[in-house]
């Protein structure tokens, strides 16, 4: 990682936002910002996955992404009342939800289309997902594969999604059988290069991720369709985005199936330039034009 980043991020926290302090402003401590900006960066309680000190041992792009976060409170982009809540939430710590959090229904234990469930996470689903992550043909168009370590840190993050936002991606199964794959909403923590996504936490993307097993026979878009009706619906959100690289030409196409528009291109924040997967496609939905996506699988 480079020493200029690492020297970036303590002046952040160390001197930056505390100087900058508002009236409002839950924290004034240095540890205290940096704690916010981790846990909301890595979805959970920040030592569960980065050793102390975070500094020396936060990944190039997890580093970036704090950064970015800490940059958008100081430009007014970010509540950082907010932001505390959510990190206090994601440590069990809050005792009561914040004026401005929406009501939002207990999300079900499962959706169901005929034989496709979306349900809940349960025990013996890691090893699935730790298959699915480590499969070079599924993670073509990630960054990288992740490891069973990462696999599970990113189960619990769901369970954490559903928790606190009252939504996040489910275990996609056909009746009786394994789970063989993912599909959901996940609020955008991350500042992103496009109308909407430089507020963070205001936009909420969809995404899938199947087994090989499952490519081919309409499931991403059937299990998209019914996620989106959940958000739509029970969540009462009014707006949903997705974004793919520019070369994931499958995910495209149950992008356009599920009525989504093109919104333009972007430089993806997480890939450096140069990178084959840093062009990203962005496609947006509104719950009106959510209500009657095209049906074709």
């Amino acid at each position: 990682m480079p020493e200029a980043e690492r020297a970036r991020w303590r002046d952040l926290v160390e001197r930056r936002l505390p100087e900058a302090v508002r009236p409002g402003w839950p924290v004034r401590a240095d540890h205290c910002f940096a704690r916010i900006l981790l846990d909301n960066t890595c979805g959970a309680p920040w030592r569960e996955s980065v050793k102390a000190p975070a500094w020396a041992n936060l990944s190039g792009d997890q580093l970036a992404a704090a950064i970015g976060l800490g940059e958008a409170v100081l430009a007014g982009r970010a509540d950082l009342g907010w932001l505390n809540r959510r990190s206090l939430a994601l440590r069990d710590k809050l005792r009561a939800p914040g004026p401005d959090t929406p009501t939002i229904a207990p999300p079900p234990e499962q959706l169901r289309d005929g034989s496709l469930v979306l349900r809940r996470w349960q025990a013996g689903d890691e090893s699935r997902l730790a298959a699915l992550n480590a499969d070079p043909e599924v993670m073509r168009h990630f960054p990288a594969l992740k490891d069973a370590a990462a696999s599970a840190a990113e189960l619990r993050s769901f369970e954490r999604r559903f928790r606190i936002d009252g939504f996040g991606p489910w275990a996609v199964t056909i009746t009786g059988g394994a789970c063989i794959g993912l599909v959901g909403g996940a609020r955008l923590m991350r500042p992103m290069p496009f109308p909407g996504g430089d507020r963070p936490g205001e936009t909420v993307e969809i995404g899938w991720r199947l087994a090989r097993s499952a490519w081919g026979q309409g499931i991403a878009t059937r299990a998209a369709r019914l996620a989106l009706g959940d958000l739509f619906g029970r969540c009462g959100l009014s707006d949903i985005v997705a974004f793919t690289a520019e070369g994931n030409v499958a995910s495209r196409r149950v992008m356009e199936r599920l009525g989504m528009r093109p919104a333009g291109g972007f430089a993806h924040p997480a890939l450096p330039e140069g990178h084959p997967l840093r062009v990203h496609r962005l496609y947006r939905l509104s719950a009106v034009v959510g209500e009657t996506p095209d049906s074709g699988v």
